[in-house]
């Protein structure tokens, strides 16, 4: 079994690293994005029960921190995407503070409340240039050495960023952290009985899944040289709602293919227009009537149910 588990990850380690010699990086480099800011917010979601509808203003935020500091500070790429988690990690220590007092489609409304008014603030402040947006944010270069201009060059950036990502969230999932936040998500009454104090557990989540929203924020600013409005909209929020039930949440994987698909969707049918949207929520319609569990979900199901049958 570890020897199959091997071979899978040097697989996917081999067509991840020749990924760009085949297939667009752009593409490549959008789909990462929002694959670690699928999985952040799958860790708040799948792992912890919280539903939050303004989790684009990490990402948004995020990413206008890190356009700013490279337009105007001059600083090298990773300070500049340091710099947004943190901001992004910050707003959620507050948001999460006000909206764990609250549970189910209360706590989903404070977040989009909270989150709509980020936008209205990003919409005003004079260094998000309003409607414009941060426009033309140099790449600059890893360290002061490596330049990223190369398109092939940011993309192995990007994927380290994002394989740090989940592994973060793979190692927090896998921790007695992550175990009692499945024992909230499952019964909070009895974590609590148990002497667990659920607050703190939910706030340490949101928090971490905001700080990774803003990684992935940060690193599509770099990615796409624009940080705009579009990244503070609530219809951003939704999207990755959609990514993480479509991939399956409460896994791992999920998130990362429910963002590959929704990404590859957008792209092969962008001269569609609003027809794209319409597609998607077909997509999720029949996601939900006969995957319920997603699509990593329900072949994890099979699988399992292969080996109790096969044993």
């Amino acid at each position: 079994m570890k020897s199959s588990r091997l071979a899978i990850a040097a697989l996917v380690l081999i067509v991840a690293v020749a990924a760009p010699y085949g297939i667009y990086p752009i593409f490549l480099m959008k789909a990462l994005c929002f694959a670690l800011f699928a999985v952040a917010f799958n860790l708040l979601l799948g792992y912890g029960g919280l539903l939050s509808f303004g989790h684009a203003a990490f990402f948004g935020m995020a990413s206008y921190v890190t356009g700013h500091a490279m337009t105007k500070w001059g600083v090298t790429p990773e300070v500049a995407i340091l710099a947004g988690t943190v901001v992004a990690g910050l707003m959620g220590l507050v948001f999460g503070y006000i909206a764990i007092r609250r549970q189910g489609i209360y706590f989903a409304m404070v977040t989009l409340a909270l989150a709509q008014m980020v936008y209205f603030f990003c919409l005003q402040a004079p260094f998000t240039h309003g409607e414009d947006g941060i426009q033309a944010i140099p790449r600059g270069a890893l360290f002061g050495v490596i330049p990223l201009d190369d398109p092939r060059t940011l993309y192995y950036f990007v994927l380290a960023v994002f394989a740090a990502g989940c592994w973060i969230v793979w190692r927090a999932v896998h921790s007695p952290f992550g175990q009692v936040l499945r024992a909230i998500r499952e019964n909070e009454p009895r974590a609590t009985s148990l002497g667990y104090r659920t607050r703190h557990y939910k706030l340490m989540a949101f928090v971490l899944s905001a700080s990774l929203a803003g990684l992935a924020g940060g690193t599509k600013a770099l990615v796409f040289q624009l940080a705009s409005l579009t990244d503070v909209h609530w219809h951003t929020s939704g999207e990755v709602v959609l990514m993480t039930l479509l991939g399956g949440m409460g896994t791992v994987l999920g998130p990362i293919a429910g963002a590959f698909v929704v990404v590859f969707i957008e792209n092969k049918f962008a001269d569609a227009g609003d027809w794209v949207t319409i597609l998607q929520g077909l997509i999720f319609v029949i996601v939900v009537l006969l995957f319920r569990k997603g699509l990593v979900g329900e072949v994890l199901d099979w699988w399992q149910r292969k080996k109790v049958t096969a044993s």
